[in-house]
């Protein structure tokens, strides 16, 4: 089965054919500007030519940076405010002409990791965080998924988690790899807390760097990096529209 699978993203838009089976990108990725303002028309057009670009007239999954219920956008993570209250799906669907379904891009990336990466064959409680610009967050309860969780976004020590813990302030504060991974550990910590996890997967772009950062973890949950990196948006919002 293939899927045409969107990653919409705050600075690009990018979408590929996904053999569902495998979870195999069968075309090469396709790229373009998230337009700016990135308002509901103007990313839905841009949708629409990658959907033209493909030739496709299939199911079409697309992950977005938001809380994402039976299609409607409930808030805007680096995107326009202007989709707050927006039928996603509806509007997809209209301009694309392709059955749309509409995930919160976090969630698409675990779809991807636990059916293919680091999560498969996982039982028990496994928590996906996604460490870039901000903090996505993904909860699967023995395979299941509870979608929209905003994680990220927790209070430690009267601040932000993402004020702590994003690849963003890594850089941003030019912090050291051992000084960076201890504050994202108070924050493993902080979540271990919470819901005490069986695994916690690591994704984004410094899930990469592993090795400089994780050592510095004391969590006592199980933590391992993630495995489909770059793929893992375009194949789980595939997922997710897989009839």
């Amino acid at each position: 089965m293939q899927v045409l699978g969107i990653d919409i993203g705050g600075t690009g838009i990018k979408g590929a054919l996904v053999e569902t089976e495998t979870g195999e990108l069968v075309t090469e990725r396709y790229r373009l500007l998230t337009p700016r303002p990135s308002k509901p028309k103007k990313v839905a057009s841009v949708v629409a030519e990658i959907v033209r670009h493909f030739d496709w007239h299939g199911p079409v999954g697309c992950g977005f940076p938001a809380v994402v219920k039976h299609g409607v956008v409930y808030t805007a993570a680096n995107v326009s405010k202007k989709w707050i209250g927006t039928d996603a799906e509806e509007l997809l669907s209209e301009v694309t002409q392709c059955p749309i379904t509409m995930v919160n891009d976090a969630d698409a990336a675990a779809l991807a990791e636990m059916r293919f990466g680091a999560g498969r064959d996982q039982d028990g409680v496994v928590l996906l965080i996604t460490l870039g610009t901000g903090i996505g967050t993904a909860i699967f309860v023995s395979g299941h998924l509870l979608p929209n969780t905003e994680l990220g976004h927790i209070e430690i020590e009267g601040k932000d988690a993402e004020e702590w813990a994003t690849d963003a302030v890594h850089k941003q504060q030019k912090l050291s790899w051992e000084k960076w991974g201890k504050q994202v550990d108070k924050y493993l910590r902080t979540m271990e807390q919470l819901i005490w996890p069986d695994l916690i997967i690591i994704g984004g772009g410094a899930s990469k760097k592993h090795e400089k950062f994780f050592p510095h973890f004391t969590v006592q949950t199980k933590v391992v990096p993630a495995e489909m990196l770059n793929e893992a948006g375009i194949v789980g919002a595939a997922l997710a529209a897989e009839p």
